[in-house]
């Protein structure tokens, strides 16, 4: 079955503005987006944008692009307009890609799209990697997620989930007792960190618009815990392969051009 990959781009970046068009290697980060979903199994590729000079720039390496409204609050907005105007059927299947991540392995795309067709009763799938670091564990801009047997997300939060009390319960009251918090990533539990990567069921984005926020989704800042309350099933499964963090700020966009400019030095095209 076919799959479309949709790719939101917005010009407005606090931290990187206009990033989109910030170049890496001689070509837009845009364009380096859309080459790694290509070489997916996708069907099609999409760029949905609120720009003239994002719409112009990917219009001139040839890439589709939908224009959407600037007034959307969140990505899966911006994804449900698109999917509407694509007229896509209600089951099929939209992979949602990030316009600051030029180096998204495809294998990762296609794990997603995968995933939606092994589990019909799935509304949205999604990956992670194992966490080895308790740093990032205790970091909340590292989001973590709990999920059962069958690869089914209990929950995602910012805060260290499952909480190791055995090893971390002075923690709170007790900064020293951080020096042993690495202990718990060994006992097996399993710590996981979420990879912002979806995939959808086109049914399911016309729905999710609909729903208002929800309380833990307020709490935490996660869109997808709007699901949850929902009562959508989401499927995790740990990534294939582990994926180069994407382009946040300046720093990250200076080292994906050095690492692309060491890679076509070997005559990789940095994929």
């Amino acid at each position: 079955m076919s799959f479309t990959v949709v790719i939101p781009a917005r010009y407005a970046s606090t931290r990187l503005p206009g990033k989109p068009l910030l170049e890496i290697a001689g070509k837009p980060m845009i364009q380096h987006v859309c080459e790694r979903a290509s070489e997916s199994r996708a069907s099609r590729v999409v760029v949905a944008t609120d720009d003239s000079r994002i719409q112009a720039a990917c219009e001139e390496f040839g890439a589709e692009v939908v224009m959407t409204s600037p007034n959307h609050v969140s990505g899966t907005d911006r994804l449900e307009e698109v999917v509407r105007k694509l007229g896509l059927d209600a089951d099929h299947r939209v992979v949602n890609v990030q316009g600051d991540e030029p180096l998204i392995p495809p294998r990762l795309i296609d794990q997603v799209a995968d995933n939606l067709e092994r589990y019909p009763d799935v509304a949205i799938a999604t990956l992670c990697e194992r966490l080895h670091d308790v740093e990032q564990v205790f970091n909340p801009n590292v989001v973590k997620v709990v999920f059962d047997l069958e690869g089914m997300a209990h929950y995602f939060s910012r805060a260290p989930i499952p909480w190791a009390r055995d090893h971390w319960g002075d923690m709170l009251r007790d900064d020293a007792s951080k020096l042993n918090a690495g202990a718990a990533l060994k006992d097996g539990a399993g710590y996981f960190r979420h990879i912002g990567i979806y995939g959808y069921r086109a049914s399911v984005l016309s729905r999710f618009v609909s729903w208002p926020p929800a309380p833990t989704e307020l709490a935490e800042s996660l869109e997808q815990l709007r699901a949850l309350y929902n009562g959508a099933r989401i499927h995790v499964e740990v990534a294939a392969g582990t994926p180069p963090a994407g382009v946040d700020t300046e720093a990250d966009l200076q080292r994906v051009r050095a690492w692309m400019a060491k890679s076509i030095e070997k005559g990789d095209n940095g994929a």
